[in-house]
């Protein structure tokens, strides 16, 4: 084998780790809240009423749902559509007092990361494995996920 050939497979070989390694990522840092919105059963549900809200986070009072626990305030990650006296369908993470979107929009949201992650990997599957085909699919499955979470909103 010549050692420009051996030189192509290393770099072809850590291209597709660099890409994984990005979609590890994006899962991973997705997971954390879509375990909460995807696997709510058992958990509490109810809605929130954003009553203020600071630099990151919303807080309001929370009416429980059916066979719910009660809180007297919970917290909700900051977004763009989060405004004042909106009511938000909530699932409370278990042991605290912060609160994920539920639903189908909650579902979205939380895989955001996940969007951005096959974006990101979609160029390393282009410039560096050379498989054009498969970072077009890869960037319109990224390019999908976002714009679904953001017209959710």
């Amino acid at each position: 084998m010549k050692r420009t050939q051996v030189l192509l497979y290393a770099r072809r070989g850590a291209m597709a780790v660099i890409a994984l390694l990005l979609l590890v990522a994006g899962v991973r840092s997705s997971w954390g809240t879509a375990q909460h919105v995807m696997l709510a059963k058992g958990r509490d549900h109810g809605t929130l009423r954003v009553a203020s809200c600071a630099a990151e986070t919303c807080t309001g009072p929370y009416a429980p749902g059916g066979g719910t626990t009660d809180h007297a305030r919970v917290s909700i990650e900051k977004s763009v559509a989060t405004k004042k006296g909106t009511y938000l369908a909530v699932v409370i993470k278990p042991g605290t007092t912060e609160a994920v979107r539920a639903g189908t929009s909650g579902v979205l949201l939380a895989w955001v990361p996940l969007g951005g992650a096959l974006l990101l990997a979609a160029l390393v599957i282009a410039g560096g494995l050379r498989r054009t085909r498969i970072a077009w699919w890869t960037a319109l499955a990224g390019a999908l996920l976002l714009g679904a979470a953001f017209l959710s909103l």
